[in-house]
């Protein structure tokens, strides 16, 4: 905490937690940590750039000039900003932008679902990175209807040609007469692993679509559209990305 910093309601309400009244009445209750001690004293000052302040021990990210935004990625867009074979890219869906965005991973071109795009480089490179073991989830529908013994197989891990994966989690969602909706949820980002993880197990993709990564799910977005993320997904991605460091 700092003695020259900023009244600790005027950040809450600045983050767009609560109006600077109702965030007094946040602190006064009790509901409010700033680096993990609860502060209930109105005249507190904190730095927002360095302190940790959290409500009802929701993390509230740091104020920053950079940009975070989600975009439901359609199939048959190729997932960078240029192509030269002048196919479909994200940069398509971002000319109503003047911030200079980049992707976080990416999906493959017949993948749709969930990319995050931002400015940030750090915040980049640690979600993409499998050592810090931000979860992926997937929607995949694929050939042929899964028993519970290939789900149970796929829960105990399988190894492909580069080394074994193990799912998270793992939910066979409903089959039908020739194909089957598998849920599978991951940490690392190896090239096609949904894809070529079912393949293994006799099972190919035929549409794949990511719906969540972490705590932001792909909810009502619709495909094409964009938006930026939450104060509340920021802040349990930081805290996420913050525990591998």
């Amino acid at each position: 905490m700092n003695d020259e910093g900023i009244r600790l309601q005027k950040v809450l309400a600045a983050a767009g937690i609560a109006s600077r009244r109702a965030s007094e009445n946040l602190i006064m209750a009790g509901r409010v940590e700033v680096n993990g001690a609860v502060v209930t004293e109105l005249g507190t000052r904190v730095d927002p750039e360095t302190d940790l302040i959290r409500v009802d021990g929701a993390r509230i990210p740091p104020p920053s000039r950079h940009a975070y935004v989600v975009i439901n990625k359609p199939r048959g867009v190729v997932s960078t900003m240029d192509d030269p074979e002048a196919r479909r890219t994200l940069s398509d869906y971002l000319a109503d932008r003047t911030d200079r965005l980049f992707h976080v991973g990416r999906l493959d071109t017949d993948t749709e679902g969930l990319l995050i795009l931002t400015n940030d480089g750090d915040f980049a490179h640690k979600l993409a990175h499998p050592s810090f073991r931000v979860p992926k989830t997937y929607l995949a529908e694929v050939a042929g209807v899964v028993s519970r013994e290939t789900i149970q197989r796929l829960r105990q891990g399988v190894t492909l040609d580069d080394g074994p994966v193990k799912p998270d989690s793992i939910k066979l969602v409903s089959t039908a007469e020739d194909r089957s909706l598998v849920r599978l949820t991951l940490h690392e980002g190896r090239n096609r692993i949904v894809r070529r993880t079912m393949d293994h197990v006799g099972h190919p993709v035929r549409r794949l679509s990511r719906i969540a990564i972490g705590p932001v799910r792909l909810g009502q977005l619709k495909v094409g559209e964009l938006r930026d993320l939450t104060t509340a997904e920021l802040g349990e991605l930081l805290d996420l990305i913050s525990r591998g460091d």
